[in-house]
């Protein structure tokens, strides 16, 4: 037993009461309230804006303050006090690091809040919040947009003198998309941080398709995209995840081997795991070589700065396999970690455990509620002002009568009432015109409220549209959401890999390998890999789950291929430091491949095109520039690392590069405006590395050239003949954000042109669409994939040269052809 005392002391008959408890039902009571509280009011976020009490109290606070992207930047420790202050009754340090993990890009894949001064980094704590600034992220506004428009409840704050949201707008799939942890009483939820143009994809397939299911899903969300880059380990474990709510997935550094100096290579890391830094790095590395864990480690320097990022930089002695080293780094130290998914969330204020589709409709049915509310609310508004409009055309007919009436009127309440029985007025239709000045009612003040009363109407009849039909609300809801994704979507940081390519153990890396011939190939994602024979592997008829080979050069194992670069260089890459695909592995794509960063050192901006073979027989190398140049480079000895094969003009670059198997192929180029031209590769005369090219298309001011490539369509029939793949879109939309229409057409309806041409229609932009934004020749049936690898499928072919396509489920990122020639050289299609 236990004896709780309590005190109730008048000052003139003070007595004390002892009440005898049971202890376990003390603690049971006790617990069960605390457990309550860290669950529902502090560790677990909602499924419908994914935002924690706390987070949501600071995104609301800074609204209500007005500290949007386009005003100052204001002391965080102001923004702190206000939400201490008002809405959450809990220590100041906990608001101020819930707001620091807003600001930082490592931590959420789409910041909320703009830093200034020291939010910290992966090791080390920010500044205090006397010492930094902060106001709301672009992507905030999104999260608290039409707030103020009775779009969500509110409900009393920790001392009911004011209403907090007990939800936001949250136009964005923030829970997903910026991912969660949180450790609450008995439970715990992690979830990872996944692209936000991918999501809105799903979401919008959603909509349309109810019945969807993950796999159907996983084709536009195919794995988490983490903030800090890097590369994802075996896709079992988020299929498990995405099915279930829980799943385990590897993240690994990006790292690539490189001599940095004449006689010493290293290793390069420039991106970590997600929650890994670099000094964590550093001190695990320097524990294992102090133990004599870790051999072959000459020095390690960190060279990360806020212009390069990270560049952290392992010296290797001389005489180790870096490639066995690497191994060791992945499998012993922190560069290779896990990441558990548990995605747990509360549901209408319930805890639970969602899949990916759950996830997704939970909060589409959000989306779905704020805009219908919304709509009510704005109707509501609409109306109320067509009832005033309507009343003060009413007066401005009878002005004269009007006036009269008022002033003979004894007072404003005699005024109402003869206004109402004249007039048949309401009573608020009266007191507007009592309360508005006379200049309001003029002819030309007539001629606006006729205007504003018919575009009244006109709104009301839209938002009555909207609430009448299930089907205009969802389409409301898709648009919104598409628009988010243009306004706020980036490129994927984050390489999935679905097999554990280098993570090897070092004993299974080979010191010596036989130079037997082998293929080496280029996938639409960057990967690269080569096969350990000298046939490629089977590709047959099926879908896979993501990724398609682009680019294939036949070689040797300890040979050299060279990389075509959008910046007119070739560089020289060994196949030796490539991992082997088994050639008998019925995959189209390079499930074990590594993406191109682990070879070689790209300069900001540059884009590797193709892989070429550096023989020194053959027809040579034709590239295509933007600016519609053509170059035939003959095939040279090359003795350096690196060579410049054509020389550009300022702003231009090179789109396409083929290596010429006969030198009877059809150069081709597909252009901005819709304008294709193809001429034989015999009209352009072979020139020198250090040649500029001549001219291949003509092109209107503005325009570039959208691709470029050779095409061979001798033999070609049926499903293997020669199709054009073009996808038309907004020339303003950011890159990969929007899908567009897509048309494919048979090669054979293009007649041929003269170089130097325009060449002929190719594709009919439908309305709001100004340019080409993809395009792709090649031998059928083409093989679609998005900037993720994931499929698309492509609309049959059409005989229409100059017709429009049709809508795209997701934008195309690279087209190849879906068997790898087995006859060398391989054209480079896309």
């Amino acid at each position: 037993m236990a004896r709780r005392t309590t005190k109730n002391p008048p000052p003139e008959d003070f007595e004390e009461h002892i009440l005898d408890i049971d202890v376990r039902d003390e603690m049971r009571s006790s617990f069960l309230e605390y457990a309550y509280s860290v669950i529902y009011s502090r560790a677990l976020p909602d499924a419908r804006d994914g935002l924690k009490p706390v987070q949501r109290r600071i995104l609301y606070t800074m609204n209500d303050m007005g500290l949007r992207p386009d005003r100052g930047h204001v002391k965080s420790a102001r923004v702190v006090g206000e939400v201490m202050g008002r809405l959450h009754p809990h220590g100041d340090s906990a608001i101020y690091d819930a707001l620091v993990r807003m600001a930082q890009p490592w931590s959420m894949r789409l910041p909320f809040i703009d830093g200034h001064g020291n939010f910290g980094s992966p090791d080390d704590s920010p500044a205090a919040m006397r010492y930094t600034e902060c106001r709301m992220a672009p992507a905030a506004v999104a999260m608290t947009e039409s707030i103020d428009e009775e779009t969500v409840d509110f409900k009393p704050n920790y001392d009911s003198r004011e209403l907090e949201p007990s939800v936001l707008p949250s136009a964005i799939p923030n829970l997903i998309v910026n991912g969660t942890t949180g450790i609450a009483v008995g439970m715990a939820t992690n979830i990872a941080p996944h692209n936000l143009v991918e999501v809105v994809q799903a979401l919008r397939h959603l909509i349309k398709h109810p019945t969807a299911t993950v796999d159907d899903l996983m084709r536009f969300i195919p794995g988490p995209d983490l903030p800090t880059g890097g590369k994802i380990v075996g896709l079992d474990g988020i299929r498990d995840a995405y099915e279930t709510g829980r799943g385990t997935f590897r993240m690994r550094a990006t790292a690539r081997i490189e001599n940095i100096t004449p006689r010493k290579k290293g290793i390069v890391v420039t991106e970590l795991p997600y929650g890994v830094g670099t000094e964590k790095i550093v001190e695990k590395i320097k524990s294992l070589v102090q133990a004599k864990k870790l051999q072959g480690i000459s020095d390690i320097k960190d060279l990360t700065d806020r212009d390069k990022g990270l560049h952290l930089v392992i010296e290797v002695k001389n005489g180790i396999n870096p490639e066995a080293l690497l191994a060791q780094l992945y499998r012993q130290t922190p560069m290779e970690d896990s990441f558990g998914i548990n995605t747990v969330a509360l549901v209408d204020g319930q805890p639970r455990t969602l899949g990916l589709k759950e996830l997704l409709e939970v909060f589409l049915g959000h989306r779905f509620d704020v805009v219908r509310r919304r709509t009510v609310f704005r109707r509501g508004k609409a109306a109320d002002r067509l009832h005033l409009v309507d009343g003060l055309l009413i007066a401005i007919l009878d002005i004269d009568e009007v006036i009269q009436v008022i002033r003979s009127s004894d007072n404003a309440a005699a005024a109402r009432e003869r206004l109402i029985e004249i007039f048949d007025l309401s009573e608020v239709q009266a007191d507007y015109i009592l309360d508005m000045p006379l200049r309001r009612l003029t002819k030309f003040s007539r001629i606006e409220l006729e205007k504003e009363q018919e575009e009244l109407r006109r709104r009301i009849e839209e938002l009555d549209a909207i609430l009448a039909d299930e089907a205009v609300l969802r389409k409301v809801v898709s648009d919104e959401l598409a628009e988010v994704a243009k306004t706020y979507g980036t490129p994927r940081r984050t390489v999935l890999l679905e097999s554990s390519g280098v993570a090897t153990k070092a004993a299974e890396v080979p010191l010596e390998v036989a130079d037997d011939p082998c293929l080496v190939f280029l996938s639409s994602t960057g990967l690269l890999a080569r096969t350990s024979a000298e046939e490629p592997p089977g590709t047959g008829g099926a879908r896979t789950r993501h990724d398609a080979i682009i680019s294939t050069v036949r070689t040797t194992a300890r040979g050299e291929v060279g990389v075509i670069t959008s910046r007119g260089r070739l560089l020289r890459l060994g196949v030796l430091e490539l991992p082997t695909l088994p050639p008998t592995a019925n995959h189209p794509h390079l499930s074990g491949g590594l993406p191109l960063s682990e070879f070689l050192s790209l300069e900001q901006g540059e884009r590797v095109l193709c892989l070429q073979s550096l023989a020194t027989d053959g027809p040579g190398l034709a590239l295509g520039t933007a600016q519609g140049v053509v170059k035939r480079v003959n095939p040279e000895v090359l003795t350096r690392d690196e060579w410049d094969v054509i020389s550009l003009k300022d702003g231009d670059e090179v789109v396409g590069a083929v290596e010429l198997a006969t030198g009877t192929e059809e150069l081709c180029f597909i252009t901005s405006e819709a304008q294709l031209l193809h001429f034989g590769a015999d009209q352009v005369r072979p020139q020198g590395r250090t040649g500029g090219g001549i001219a291949g298309v003509r092109l209107a001011d503005g325009q570039r050239v959208a691709w470029f490539g050779a095409v061979d369509g001798t033999g070609a029939t049926g499903d293997d003949q020669v199709v054009v793949v073009t996808a038309s879109g907004s020339s303003t939309a950011l890159p990969g954000t929007e899908a567009g229409s897509v048309k494919v057409t048979p090669f054979e309806e293009y007649p041929g042109k003269g170089r130097g041409t325009g060449g002929v229609r190719c594709h009919r932009f439908l309305k709001g669409e100004d340019a080409i934004v993809f395009a792709w020749a090649g031998r059928g049936p083409a093989r679609a994939a998005a900037a993720s690898g994931a499929p698309i499928d492509l609309p049959e072919p059409t005989g229409r040269r100059d017709g429009s396509g049709t809508p795209s489920p997701q934008p195309i990122a690279a087209c190849a052809s879906p068997v790898v020639p087995s006859v060398p050289p391989t054209h480079v299609e896309g």
